[in-house]
C-alpha cells in the first residue's frame, strides 16, 4: 500500500485521473506494441548483407552482431524511456528509431560509405549537442518554428519510406530498371509467398486488436519460413534463404560499446562535420515529427498544434540518443506505438516506467533476435508503416498553402528512401507557397531560415559527400 501510494504521489494519478493498474496495463500495452523493435533494430543496423553494409564487425557473424545490437538495442530503450517516466512524467515508450536506423545504416554507410564507427561517432556527438540545445530551450523554439503543415506530414512520409524497406526485404517490391520498382515474384519465389502470408496474418492480428499482434506475426512467420525450408517443399538456395544463417548469439557488446572513440579518431574533420550536420538535420526534424504525432493520436497536442513541455521528452531522448550511440546503436525516439498505452488510459510517466522495465526484462530472449531472418522482421515496418498513415486526415488538404508543402513532404520522403529530404521538401516549400498567396503574415524569419539552412545544407552536400 505504502508503495501505491507513493506511486500515485510521484505521478500525480489523482491529477490525470488515473489508477497504478491503469497504468501498469497501458504501459504492458504499450511495450507488446514496440516491443518488435529488440529484434527488427538489429535487422537494419546490419544492413543487408552482400548488398547494402551495414554495422560489420570483423570476426563476427551476423547472428551474433544482431545479439549484441539487440542487448544495446534494449539498454538505449530503458535509458531513454526511464527519463521519459520519471523526468517529462510521460506515458511515451523510446527506442532508437525506424526510419532513422534505416538512414543510419542504407544512407549514411551504404550510400555515403561513412564507416559504422564513424557514424555511431556522428549520433554521440548530436546526442551532445541537443542536450545542450535542450536544455537551453531552442530545439523546442525551433520545433514551434516546424511549418504546421509540415508537422502533420512527417508521420505519413515516415510510414511510407518504411513500408517500402520492409516490402523490399520482403522480396514483395522488387527494383525495375525501366519502371524503378515492381511487384516481385509473390507466386514464385518461396521468401515471397511466405512473406505475404505472415503479412497477411498479422495485419488480420492487429485488425482484431491483438495485443502483441507484431511480435507474434514476426514469430509465426519465421515458424513458417523453417517449416517450408525443413519439409522438403523447396531446396537449394531458396530453402538457405528462408532461415537465418549464423543463428548464433552473444551478450558480449565490446566490440560496438565505446566503438565511437574509434570514429573520432579516424575522421577527416569536414566530412564529419557533414555527417554530424545530416544526423541533426534528421533526427532533429524526424524526433520532433514523430514525438507530435504520437502527442497527436494522444490527444496531447494543443489548438495550435504543439506539445505543452515539450523539451522535458526532448531530453529523454536527447541523452536515449547520446547513451545508444555510445553503446553502438543508431537515434533514440519516442515511438508511435505509446499511442496504444494512451488508448488503454495511460496518462503518466507510470506507463513508461512499465515499458523500461519490461525491456530490462526481454534481455532473457536477446538469443531470438539472431534467429529472425529478415524478411519476418521487416513485416513490422509495413504495418506501422500502414498505421502510421492515418495522420493525414488532419492536413487541410483543402488550402493549397497546406497541402502543397504536406504532399511534398510524404512524397519525396519514401521516393528518396530520405526522411531528411521529405522533410526539406516540405520546409523549403512552404515560406514559397504562403508568399505566393499573398499571406505573409503567416511566414515568420524562422520558416525563412529553415528553408534557407536546408537549401545551403544540399548545396554543400552534393558538391562534397556525391
Amino acid at each position: 500500500m505504502a508503495l501505491r501510494d507513493s506511486l500515485a504521489n510521484y505521478f500525480d494519478f489523482e491529477e490525470h485521473g488515473t489508477t497504478l493498474r491503469t497504468e501498469v496495463l497501458a504501459g504492458l500495452t504499450t511495450f507488446l506494441t514496440m516491443s518488435y523493435i529488440v529484434v527488427v533494430n538489429p535487422s537494419i543496423l546490419v544492413g543487408i548483407p552482400g548488398e547494402k553494409p551495414g554495422i560489420v564487425v570483423a570476426g563476427y557473424g551476423p547472428g551474433e552482431v544482431q545479439s549484441m545490437l539487440a542487448v544495446v538495442t534494449i539498454v538505449a530503450a530503458a535509458t531513454a524511456t526511464l527519463i521519459m517516466a520519471l523526468y517529462a512524467n510521460r506515458p511515451f515508450g523510446q527506442a532508437p528509431g525506424l526510419g532513422l536506423n534505416a538512414f543510419f545504416a542504407f544512407t549514411v554507410v551504404g550510400a555515403l560509405g561513412i564507416p559504422w564507427q564513424t557514424a555511431l561517432a556522428a549520433v554521440v556527438v548530436e546526442g551532445i549537442v541537443f542536450i545542450a540545445l535542450t536544455a537551453v530551450g531552442a530545439r523546442e523554439y525551433i520545433i514551434r518554428a516546424f511549418p504546421e503543415p509540415v508537422k502533420f506530414a512527417v508521420g505519413t512520409g515516415i510510414g511510407l519510406f518504411l513500408a517500402i524497406i520492409g516490402l523490399q526485404a520482403m522480396g514483395i517490391v522488387v527494383d525495375d530498371p525501366a519502371t524503378l520498382v515492381q511487384l516481385g515474384p509473390v507466386a514464385t519465389d518461396p521468401v515471397a509467398i511466405v512473406s505475404v502470408v505472415g503479412l497477411l496474418f498479422t495485419f488480420a492480428l492487429y485488425a482484431r486488436g491483438i495485443r502483441g499482434s507484431i511480435i507474434l506475426g514476426i514469430a509465426v512467420t519465421t515458424a513458417l519460413g523453417w517449416v517450408v525450408a525443413n519439409a522438403g517443399l523447396v531446396g537449394g538456395d531458396a530453402a538457405g534463404r528462408l532461415v537465418a544463417g549464423g543463428a548464433s548469439a552473444t551478450y558480449d557488446i565490446t566490440p560496438l560499446a565505446g566503438a565511437f572513440v574509434v570514429g573520432l579518431a579516424d575522421i577527416e574533420a569536414f566530412t564529419f562535420a557533414l555527417v554530424v550536420f545530416t544526423f541533426f538535420f534528421v533526427d532533429f526534424f524526424d524526433t520532433a515529427g514523430t514525438l507530435t504525432g504520437v502527442a497527436q493520436i494522444a490527444g496531447f497536442l494543443d489548438e495550435k498544434g504543439n506539445l505543452p513541455d515539450i523539451d522535458k521528452p526532448l531530453m529523454a531522448d536527447a541523452v536515449g540518443t547520446t547513451v545508444g550511440g555510445m553503446l553502438g546503436t543508431s537515434t533514440v525516439t519516442t515511438y508511435i506505438e505509446s499511442a496504444s498505452g494512451v488508448e488503454e488510459g495511460g496518462r503518466t510517466g507510470m506507463t513508461a516506467l512499465v515499458v523500461a522495465l519490461l525491456f530490462l526484462a526481454s534481455l532473457a530472449v536477446v538469443p531470438l533476435a539472431a534467429a529472425i531472418p529478415l524478411y519476418a522482421s521487416h513485416i513490422a515496418l509495413v504495418v506501422i508503416g500502414v498505421v502510421m498513415l492515418g495522420n493525414v486526415v488532419d492536413i487541410a488538404w483543402d488550402d493549397l498553402s497546406y497541402a502543397i508543402p504536406a504532399g511534398m513532404t510524404i512524397l519525396v520522403m519514401p521516393l528518396t528512401y530520405s526522411i531528411a529530404t521529405g522533410i526539406a521538401a516540405g520546409i523549403v516549400t512552404y515560406p514559397i507557397v504562403k508568399a505566393a498567396r499573398g499571406e505573409w503574415r503567416d511566414v515568420r524569419p524562422g520558416h525563412w531560415v529553415l528553408a534557407g539552412a536546408f537549401v545551403m545544407y544540399y548545396v554543400v552536400r552534393t558538391n562534397t559527400l556525391a
